[in-house]
């Protein structure tokens, strides 16, 4: 691996995507300590302790809510807006249609509706988070009435922005870094925070640590043979006679190949969705808390109580969500290839099964066995810190969750991609088969 990396830096075009990557995510954490004006660091930082909620929300946004900066939100309102849209693909026919027709085209239009959905998504998410801290004396001057106007939409406005900045330096990484812009921008916000919860965990309790260390080698072990376990489908290729000049004739094709069809295609998205769907009624109800009316103010109460991560209800459906959007990313990735038709216009086909819809059918009947393998897989390790919890009587994991899983994901991801790149230019890549 070592002498992979130092191929991959004696070569200008990655060296210097890898060096971009690395540059964007210097510039992420440096504006994650930019603070919004008027915030109380002291009750801030006490309120975080006090609220495990709060805690999630601040993965996604790369250590940067803690801090109540600038890019606060982090790219949270871009996952919502993305579940959103992948929700309404199947739903209205015409996104649908813009997919499987557009093509690239499509694809770009989709992510642009997806952008469009942010920006209101990111403003009524910035005007929540504002009026609990409000609410709770972290943040001074925010009100609708006065003269707390002006900073009140320079403040909402300030957080919006910061997510909109956020999921553009995401992007930048996809196009001129290595990597999935957005996962990497949460993967960096997870590993910088890790120093400060190890070195918590070996002051309070050394014993945690050394669990917490076992536990921790056993999981990424099991999520990378998981991550790239497949099953193989044979693929054979008809011969083809071609007449030549002079009377000659060249045989193509004929030869056998295989489709690797992936145990867990989805990856680490189905974590990143159900827990951003989580959180968003745990979210909603937390600002409603206070409401004025007691009637709002008790079911809110009641929605927090019930979506609470200490709570068993809360990883149950954790689990469910994870199984459900696993199948669900997997079955909108395996349309999106079309095996089907493209082995079909290549002159291939599966031994035993008649080309085209056959196939189609063959392939999502085997996909789908497959697939609940990875998706039950992916539900337990989105549920281990629980488990942990309820055997060992310790919050070591707590820690982890999602993140570790993530932080594999993306470490793979990465790793495959600068392979591919190694590959091309004759250089050994990282993943010996």
């Amino acid at each position: 691996m070592l002498e992979a990396m130092r191929n991959a830096f004696r070569l200008p075009d990655l060296r210097r995507r890898l060096l971009f990557t690395l540059g964007v995510l210097i510039i992420y954490r440096l504006v994650a300590h930019i603070p919004v004006p008027g915030v109380d660091a002291e009750a801030l930082r006490k309120l975080f302790e006090s609220s495990q909620l709060l805690g999630l929300l601040d993965m996604f946004s790369g250590g940067a809510m803690s801090s109540f900066s600038v890019i606060a939100m982090g790219v949270y309102p871009y996952i919502t807006a993305s579940i959103v849209m992948q929700l309404l693909v199947p739903i209205i026919p015409r996104l649908e249609n813009m997919i499987k027709e557009g093509g690239e085209e499509g694809r770009r239009k989709i992510e642009q509706y997806t952008h469009w959905l942010t920006v209101p998504l990111a403003a009524l998410q910035g005007f929540g988070q504002a009026t609990l801290l409000a609410r709770q004396k972290v943040l001074a001057n925010f009100g609708f009435s006065g003269a707390t106007i002006l900073p009140s939409i320079a403040t909402i406005l300030t957080l919006t922005a910061g997510t909109i900045f956020a999921v553009w330096l995401g992007e930048l990484i996809d196009e001129k870094g290595i990597g999935n812009g957005i996962s990497i921008i949460i993967f960096s916000g997870i590993v910088a925070r890790v120093p400060q919860r190890v070195g918590r965990i070996l002051v309070s309790s050394p014993k945690d640590l050394i669990i917490f260390t076992l536990i921790t080698i056993i999981t990424v072990a099991a999520i990378v043979y998981v991550q790239e376990a497949h099953r193989r489908i044979p693929v054979q290729y008809g011969r083809r006679v071609r007449a030549l000049r002079g009377n000659r004739l060249m045989v193509i094709g004929g030869q056998s190949t295989h489709i690797p069809m992936r145990v867990n295609s989805a990856g680490m998205i189905p974590l990143i969705f159900a827990q951003s769907l989580l959180l968003l009624p745990a979210t909603a109800a937390s600002y409603m808390v206070y409401a004025p009316n007691k009637w709002v103010a008790t079911v809110a109460a009641s929605f927090n109580q019930a979506f609470d991560p200490r709570g068993n209800l809360y990883w149950i459906m954790y689990f469910f969500l994870v199984v459900g959007f696993t199948y669900f990313y997997t079955d909108i990735i395996f349309k999106q290839q079309n095996l089907a038709e493209v082995l079909q216009k290549q002159g291939g086909f599966i031994p035993g099964i008649r080309p085209g819809k056959k196939t189609e059918e063959y392939l999502n009947k085997v996909l789908q066995r497959i697939t609940l393998v990875g998706a039950i897989f992916l539900g337990l390790v989105a549920v281990l810190p629980w488990m942990v919890r309820g055997v060992t009587e310790t919050q070591v994991m707590i820690l982890t969750s999602a993140g570790l899983l993530i932080v594999v994901g993306v470490v793979l991801d990465t790793m495959k991609q600068l392979e591919a790149q190694l590959i091309m230019r004759h250089y050994e890549g990282f993943l010996r088969r």
